[in-house]
């Protein structure tokens, strides 16, 4: 039985069509994201849905994610992983490459055809991206290739307006209005609406919004997941269990349900711990750990439960103590997931 991603379809594809509505009535253009696991959907499902809106742009994250987008997607697709000479550098009228060394731009200049390019300017970010100092070099380099404009990938945290002014009126500067035709025209990400509509405007910029998590995301109350009861088993205090043999604490039951790590199941990244208060949580978190105790995602009765030992592959054990009755096997609990790290075995439209 599987894990299962339950998607109320009206509501979902409401709240995309109207992000995406509401950004042109402002002036910008959305780039919806289909990259990694798809946001949990899949990147084949993300392209058929942006076909839908009828977006002129893709974004994918890597040129390996290209082949599951472009049969479902017709239209443009931007890579946003940067260009580098061991990549593919074909002249396709439907991919846009990434910039982000003038090395590169060269050599895509001085290969054959005229690939189409954004160049990246590097932000606060520090990731990618072209120096300010080095942009009056762009505009000799542009003859050799098809340009699309300029790219600034901003940081979550933080009020970054300003810094996306600065550097596109820098990239501007550098780079004359008639070189290739789209000189004025900014791709953005992690900026509002409001903001990047402001962008344009102030600097008489064309706005390529690019969205992920918000836009196929922003809705968590759309998506539940549910996982399927595979086993019960009651245990007595002192009888061993899983792979590792523990000897059970107390009198419970042990409940098996898919969802393990090939799903993603409980994988998370290194916590940020950026205040005093999530530096606590994330040390309570080791402190449980090191005593083999772990908080699994998955609800039952009511209550996020117990993992009785490190999930499975394909399933997870999980605790439940005395006085809770326990799910019987073909029932479903809910699981909270992290979208960005969770494979499905299923989606299941609600229309």
């Amino acid at each position: 039985m599987p894990l299962t991603l339950e998607i109320d379809g009206v509501r979902w594809r409401e709240r995309v069509r109207r992000l995406v509505d509401d950004a042109a009535a402002a002036g910008v253009t959305v780039v919806p994201v289909a990259k990694g696991n798809g946001y949990g959907f899949g990147n084949p499902v993300l392209a058929a849905e942006a076909a839908k809106l009828g977006v002129p742009t893709l974004a994918v994250g890597t040129y390996e994610e290209l082949a599951a987008v472009t049969g479902p997607f017709a239209g443009d697709v931007l890579v946003l992983t940067p260009w580098r000479p061991w990549l593919p550098a074909a002249d396709d009228d439907n991919v846009v490459h990434t910039v982000s060394r003038l090395d590169d731009l060269r050599r895509l200049a001085e290969g054959p055809g005229r690939p189409r390019v954004v160049v990246e300017v590097i932000t606060s970010m520090r990731r990618h991206g072209i120096e300010p100092a080095e942009l009056p070099a762009i505009a000799g380099l542009l003859d050799g290739v098809r340009f699309e404009g300029f790219a600034l990938h901003l940081p979550l945290s933080g009020d970054h307006a300003a810094q996306a002014r600065t550097l596109a009126e820098a990239a501007f500067s550098a780079v004359p209005d008639d070189d290739g035709g789209g000189a004025r025209t900014l791709w953005v990400s992690h900026l509002s609406t409001d903001r990047a509509a402001a962008l344009g405007r102030e600097t008489a910029a064309t706005v390529r919004l690019r969205v992920g998590t918000d836009l196929w995301l922003g809705d968590r109350d759309a998506l539940i997941v549910h996982a399927t009861v595979l086993d019960v088993h009651r245990l007595r205090r002192g009888e061993p269990y899983g792979y590792r043999q523990r000897q059970a604490r107390r009198d419970g039951h042990v409940v098996v349900v898919t969802g393990g790590t090939a799903h993603g199941v409980a994988l998370e990244a290194p916590t940020s711990a950026a205040t005093a208060r999530q530096r606590a949580a994330a040390l309570a978190r080791g402190g449980l750990q090191s005593m083999g105790r772990a908080l699994s995602p998955f609800r039952v009765a009511g209550k996020q439960r117990w993992f009785a030992e490190p999930p499975h592959m394909q399933c997870s054990m999980i605790w439940l103590p005395d006085g809770v009755t326990p799910p019987a096997v073909g029932d479903e609990v809910e699981v909270e997931v992290r979208f960005t790290t969770t494979t499905f075995d299923r989606l299941v439209w609600d229309d």
